[in-house]
């Protein structure tokens, strides 16, 4: 699941007029990296939300802002398997 999420959120940006030409798991999604705007980020929580049921939470985004796409991604499939795990 992890390489699906990392192509879903690199689609995602690319989307949002992002250069993702030299875009690796390692790749900061803050200044050090992507420099994604809040709004940004806030734009891929619902994408995520909407294509994964995993809900970030408003006081979450400044932290989500500070991961690399990998540190994204694992939070996204660590989430989804719980909230799998609690519905099944």
């Amino acid at each position: 699941m992890s390489a699906e999420v990392e192509k879903f959120i690199i689609e995602a940006l690319q989307n949002m007029n992002y250069d993702v030409s030299d875009v690796t798991g390692e790749t900061p999604l803050g200044p050090a990296g992507l420099d994604l705007e809040s709004l940004s980020v806030a734009e891929i929580a619902i994408q995520v939300e909407d294509t994964y049921g995993v809900k970030f939470e408003e006081d979450e985004m400044e932290t989500v802002a500070l991961l690399t796409v990998s540190g994204l991604v694992k939070e996204i499939v660590e989430r989804a398997s719980a909230s799998a795990a609690t519905a099944g």
